[in-house]
């Protein structure tokens, strides 16, 4: 037997009606090409007296002919997008949808491809943050199984500073759980703000506090220096997430801080708003990764390095302290500083203030 006869197709780039931008115009003169070439090879046919049973099959066979040669391409991207959308189901983004028309087709292939880019972003998205948070989770899992496990053995005594550092193992745990629990609150967007007026420097104080604890358990030799002008300073605030603010920039100032180094935290007046700086003497952030640095998983480059840092953190915390200002209508961005990193805060004093902002 011999092989089956190819298909011949038109070429890929004929596209007669690309040029008209409504699927309804195209639709139209479709229809009116096929009846006009119908009717054309009937009255050939009545006139050269082939009769009917030659004439209608010829007439039905012309307007086939002239519908796909007219409508050559039309359907091509909802073919496309049906193969893209079977691929995407596997986990294959890559899959590309040609557009070479205005009509309505060619509008939604262009919204697939914008939509297929941004799945492919969150699958990628996805698959780092689960990267990220088992090698998060893996360090302090395997120093707490190893520290316990020598425990159990009689390799070591529970003594105090065996103990310490099971500790410090485990709130890194729990800084972490917590870090990822709030990421889904903000995925979610279910945070409700509980707004109390506080005392400025008296909150300042205890975030200050907390983080003298965490340079302890870091081993970390800093001094806190919190200045309020004025210093009866107040302003409305949801004190829980403004707590996970400071907490999450004091310690990642404590983290960068040389040791014997000074973290100054200012707070002042600025008509309806509230502007605090939280500023170390580190080495600072590079200024093209002063955006970069508040997005999850992001550990930015210091100033004159050529690696990403990677002194710890999860690379969370910095985008949780932008989510949570924003939940104010308060922005959060790295200001210019001479020495070290300045992280400014800028809040509305009150909820007039907040609602004026948002």
């Amino acid at each position: 037997m011999g092989k089956p006869a190819t298909r011949r197709s038109l070429p890929e780039g004929f596209r007669p009606l690309d040029s008209f931008g409504s699927i309804k115009i195209k639709i139209g003169l479709l229809v009116t090409g096929a009846v006009v070439a119908a009717v054309g090879m009937t009255w050939i046919g009545l006139k050269n007296e082939m009769g009917p049973t030659r004439t209608l099959p010829l007439a039905v066979v012309t307007g086939l002919v002239v519908t796909q040669i007219l409508a050559h391409g039309m359907t091509r991207p909802l073919r496309q997008m049906t193969e893209a959308a079977r691929a995407m189901a596997k986990g294959d983004y890559s899959t590309k949808v040609s557009i070479s028309s205005g009509d309505e087709v060619g509008e939604l292939a262009r919204a697939f491809t914008l939509m297929a880019q941004d799945l492919a972003q969150a699958d990628a998205l996805r698959r780092e943050m689960i990267a990220n948070v088992s090698h998060e989770l893996r360090t302090p899992v395997a120093a707490l199984q190893a520290e316990l496990e020598n425990m159990v053995d009689g390799v070591t005594e529970p003594d105090s500073q065996t103990l310490d550092l099971l500790l410090t193992q485990t709130r890194r745990l729990t800084r972490l759980v917590t870090d990822i629990l709030d990421l889904s609150r903000l995925d979610a967007d279910v945070v409700e703000l509980r707004p109390v007026e506080v005392e400025v420097e008296g909150f300042l104080d205890d975030a200050v506090a907390a983080a003298r604890l965490v340079a302890s358990s870091a081993g970390k030799h800093v001094a806190f220096v919190v200045d309020v002008v004025p210093r009866t300073l107040r302003m409305t605030v949801d004190v829980e997430r403004l707590h996970q603010v400071a907490a999450n920039l004091l310690s990642n100032a404590i983290r960068h801080s040389p040791d014997a180094g000074i973290i100054t935290i200012t707070a002042v007046s600025t008509g309806k708003w509230v502007q605090l700086d939280f500023k170390d003497q580190g080495p600072g952030i590079a200024p093209e990764d002063r955006e970069r640095i508040f997005e999850r998983f992001e550990r930015g480059k210091m100033a004159g390095s050529s690696s990403a840092a990677s002194s710890g953190g999860t690379g969370l915390g910095l985008a949780i302290a932008r989510w949570a200002v924003r939940l104010h209508a308060g922005s959060l961005v790295v200001a210019d500083s001479e020495t070290g990193a300045d992280f400014r805060v800028r809040l509305p004093r009150s909820p007039t203030a907040r609602k004026a902002a948002s």
